[in-house]
């Protein structure tokens, strides 16, 4: 079976689908074979635009599993969370098919990273966020954090709802794309490390670069 890991970040604009493609990439370069998926795309018609960034950072182009909606079975029209993306669009969620389409994805490739749907407390449904999902399936999970103004309280917030919910937590991706105010940043980050050197021994920091654009 593949390694499975299920990607969230601290807010919705913490940089998953940039951080997620950057880390395929990275363990591909490392020999391994892997595939990205969307938990639940919002916002989009008949395709994930997250898959369409992780495949430019993969440098892979669309794979027949994007083709066939495997990476993506889930998605709604209306840019918001899923439980209201729902409700506009008047569909039921399907864990199921996301459930069938990781399985699929895990007998084809080495390693399925599966990417969130913003934070960890966005609502699938009235009972149930994202991290009960993750929790539900005991799912590996990788934080992507940043070191904006404010972002030590989504960090912590966010490691002691892990924490809380026992979930395992094997890497922390911190994306150096938001440290815009070199101060605020390296005191961020150096508080992370400490405060996850105490309470998450096991857990490996990862600094994700900024890539240059191409021309």
């Amino acid at each position: 079976m593949a390694d499975i890991y299920f990607v969230s970040g601290i807010d919705t604009d913490a940089g998953k689908s940039y951080c997620a493609g950057w880390w395929a990439r990275r363990l591909m370069d490392q020999g391994h074979s892997v595939i990205t998926q969307k938990f639940i795309q919002t916002g989009n018609v008949e395709f994930s635009e997250d898959i369409d960034v992780h495949r430019k950072l993969m440098g892979t182009g669309l794979l027949p599993e994007d083709l066939d909606h495997t990476t993506a079975p889930v998605i709604f029209t209306y840019p918001c969370s899923p439980q209201l993306a729902a409700r506009i669009d008047n569909k039921e969620i399907d864990l199921a098919a996301i459930d069938n389409a990781t399985s699929k994805l895990s007998e084809r490739y080495d390693t399925v990273i599966i990417e969130g749907a913003g934070g960890l407390m966005v609502p699938i449904t009235d009972e149930m966020f994202t991290i009960d999902y993750v929790a539900s399936r005991k799912l590996p999970l990788v934080l992507t954090v940043h070191g904006r103004l404010g972002s030590i309280n989504q960090i912590i917030l966010s490691l002691e709802a892990i924490a809380g919910r026992g979930i395992e937590l094997p890497f922390i991706l911190y994306n150096t794309y938001f440290d815009s105010d070199e101060v605020i940043a390296a005191d961020t980050r150096a508080f992370v490390e400490r405060y996850v050197r105490r309470h998450f021994p096991a857990t490996q920091i990862i600094d994700v670069p900024v890539l240059e654009k191409e021309n």
